[in-house]
C-alpha cells in the first residue's frame, strides 16, 4: 500500500517518506473552508494559503498588495475545514524583512493553522530559513520564479536557463537545505534542472512550471478549475473533463499528479 493511500493527517515525514519511496504528491491552494475540506476529501496532500489570492481573490495585477491580515485570515479558514492536509502559508512581500518581523509574522502563521510558512529567495534567505528552523517553524523555500520579485526580474519569465543561473540555483537550494529548509518549491524552471536538483537534494522537492520529475506539484486552484484571468504554459484545465464536477476536478489533478501524467510535455519548459 502506498504512502499516500495510508495517510491521514499528513506530516513531513509523510512527504519525506514519499519521495524515499519514490512516489509523489499533490498540493493546490485553497483560501476558504469549504475548498479546504473538498481537497482533503479528494487525495490533496498539501494546501497552501498563498500569496496568489491578491490575483484571484482580489483582483490584483500581482501579490505585492497582499498583506499578513489577509494571510491570516484565509488560513484561519482553511484551518477549519481542513480533513489532515498538510497547510503552508506564504509570507507575504515584505513580511520577513527583518528578524523581529519574521518572527513574529511566522508565529501569527502558525497560531492561525500554518503548519510550514514559505518564503521566496535563494541564498539571502538562507539567515531566515536558519532563523526559524531554530525556533521550530518549518520552512518551504520557493526558488526560481519568484512572484514577489515581478519588478526585479522584469516580469513572469522561466528562470535557469542558461548554464551559470542553473547551477546557481542548485548551489542556493543546498545552501537552504543545509540551513534547515524542509521542502523546496521550484517555479517555472526547465524541466532537466529541476530533475537534477529533485535528484541532488535530500528534502522533497515540489513544482509548478517545473514539469513531472519532482516529488510534488502545486498549482493554483482556478487554474485547476480554467477560472484564472491567465492561463500559463503550465496550466491544465482539469474540470473540462470531469463527470463529477469541482470535486471530480480535483481528484483527476490529484491522480495525475500521483501517476506521472501530469505535468505531460506540452506543460514543460525546455
Amino acid at each position: 500500500m502506498s504512502t499516500q493511500s495510508k495517510a491521514r493527517n499528513v506530516t513531513l515525514t509523510t512527504l519525506q517518506k514519499i519521495k524515499e519511496n519514490g512516489e509523489k504528491f499533490a498540493c493546490l491552494t485553497a483560501y476558504d473552508a469549504g475548498f479546504s475540506s473538498i481537497l482533503g476529501d479528494q487525495g490533496v496532500e498539501v494546501i497552501l494559503v498563498g500569496d496568489s489570492l491578491g490575483m484571484v481573490l482580489q483582483g490584483h495585477d500581482s501579490t505585492l498588495p497582499v498583506t499578513m491580515e489577509d494571510i491570516i485570515y484565509h488560513m484561519q479558514c482553511v484551518k477549519r475545514g481542513n480533513k489532515g492536509a498538510l497547510l503552508m502559508a506564504d509570507m507575504p512581500f515584505m513580511s520577513y524583512s527583518s528578524e523581529t518581523q519574521t518572527l513574529e509574522n511566522a508565529a501569527s502563521l502558525m497560531r492561525a493553522g500554518a503548519h510550514i510558512i514559505k518564503l521566496e529567495g535563494g541564498a539571502w534567505i538562507a539567515s531566515t530559513t536558519k532563523l526559524l528552523a531554530e525556533r521550530g517553524i518549518p520552512v518551504c523555500a520557493h526558488m526560481g520564479l519568484t512572484p514577489q520579485s515581478v519588478n526585479r526580474i522584469g516580469g513572469f519569465h522561466v528562470q535557469g536557463r542558461d548554464t551559470e543561473q542553473a547551477q546557481a540555483i542548485i548551489e542556493e537550494a543546498h545552501l537552504l537545505q543545509d540551513a534547515g529548509a524542509n521542502l523546496l518549491l521550484l517555479e517555472c524552471v526547465p524541466r532537466s534542472l529541476a530533475k537534477e536538483l529533485t535528484n541532488s537534494v535530500d528534502i522533497p522537492v515540489i513544482g509548478i512550471g517545473a514539469g513531472p520529475d519532482t516529488t510534488g506539484q502545486i498549482m493554483v486552484l482556478h487554474d485547476v478549475l480554467g477560472i484564472s484571468p491567465i492561463s500559463p504554459k503550465f496550466v491544465k484545465n482539469f474540470l473540462i473533463e470531469s463527470t463529477n464536477g469541482i470535486p471530480g476536478a480535483i481528484h483527476a489533478y490529484a491522480q495525475a499528479v500521483k501517476n506521472g501524467s501530469f505535468p505531460a510535455e506540452e506543460h514543460c519548459f525546455h
